[in-house]
């Protein structure tokens, strides 16, 4: 058994599971170390409380036996149903959020004894708490972003679409040795950039703009994730204020992370600076959200989360103000809490941007 499949297993019984199957992709490359996209085909690692772990997985996934599992292997003239069913025990069994429901149908039907409950908490709370090892990778993921977006950001040209410089941005995460992005880049011109989570289309950069450029890419299977908001020409008055206040409310956040803050605090400390301004309506998400092997996973940072800071856990820091039919600024870094503190990983300014 390595140890993040026993971490898990002690969790399991914080969570009163005493066998949990484990499907996410993302969950299986943590534990297993397999990197698979199984598309209709069955890939679920069974942990079992007695110790005992059992990687099912088709033969065309090429798998070869890892440390700490079973590898149990069928093909496509069998049922990997039936094959599962014959290891699992009766009572509760834990499944992932993300398991196909015409999988965990047919499981029920072919063993009426189980009964199925969600049970991603105990992996989810593993991977929330990373090692020095994953962290350092976050942190070179971020570093590598910095770079990119200062690339992306240096060739902005009036007159370009979004998708132009979302593609441009994928371009030179590529030519930085990324395998690719960890979402498709937002990037939001004018008034677009009053809307969150703005599709990247086609309008065209002009000056008096605001542009909010939120990206990130995947370095060594870890993900980034930062927003910068620049300014086309100069900045008006009104965008000056607001630019300063996400600024300000970002900064907040950041300092108030520490292990044993409750996350709901690093929200209210970033929130406040904004509610107490008046903006506290425009302020329109959570402050921020867990990422690792995926770019949205716990912990969630929200006014309702109930989870506090650990060491190793990482997560954004992310206020933005939304002005409709005008603007929107955000600023987004990532921060990873440490023994005695929190850490900044992103280094890239967070002095206005001015792009003449």
């Amino acid at each position: 058994m390595n140890d993040r499949i026993r971490r898990v297993i002690g969790h399991m019984a914080e969570n009163g599971l005493g066998q949990i199957l484990v499907s996410a992709p993302a969950s299986l490359e943590y534990l297993a170390g397999v990197r698979v996209a199984p598309g209709e085909r069955l890939c679920a690692l069974l942990l079992r409380d007695d110790g005992e772990a059992t990687l099912y997985a088709n033969r065309l996934f090429a798998l070869e036996q890892g440390e700490g599992y079973r590898l149990v292997e069928y093909d496509d003239t069998e049922d990997p149903i039936a094959c599962l069913a014959s290891g699992v025990r009766a009572g509760k069994l834990g499944v992932d959020k993300v398991w196909p429901s015409g999988f965990a149908v047919r499981l029920m039907e072919a063993r009426p004894d189980v009964r199925l409950a969600l049970g991603s908490a105990p992996v989810d709370r593993a991977r929330m708490q990373k090692d020095a090892q994953e962290i350092e990778k976050m942190r070179l993921s971020s570093l590598a972003n910095d770079r990119v977006l200062e690339k992306t950001l240096r060739a902005l040209v009036r007159g370009e679409t979004e998708e132009d410089v979302g593609a441009r941005y994928l371009a030179n995460a590529r030519a930085e040795g990324a395998s690719g992005c960890s979402f498709e880049p937002l990037i939001c011109f004018g008034p677009n950039a009053a809307e969150p989570h703005h599709e990247t289309g086609l309008a065209r950069l002009q000056t008096g703009d605001a542009a909010i450029l939120d990206v990130g890419l995947l370095l060594n299977g870890y993900c980034s994730d930062m927003t910068r908001t620049c300014f086309i020409g100069s900045m008006s008055d009104e965008q000056k204020k607001i630019y300063d206040l996400v600024r300000e409310a970002n900064a907040a956040g950041r300092a108030e992370a520490a292990p044993g803050v409750p996350l709901s605090e690093i929200d209210r400390a970033a929130r406040d600076v904004i509610a107490k301004a008046g903006y506290g309506e425009y302020f329109l998400h959570r402050t921020g959200h867990g990422i690792g092997l995926e770019v949205h996973e716990p912990p969630d940072v929200s006014a309702t989360s109930e989870q506090i800071a650990l060491p190793g856990m990482c997560f954004s820091v992310e206020p933005g103000i939304y002005l409709k039919g005008k603007f929107g600024v955000r600023v987004e870094d990532l921060v990873a809490i440490t023994e005695d503190g929190a850490v900044t990983l992103n280094e890239m300014t967070r002095e206005p941007i001015i792009i003449e």
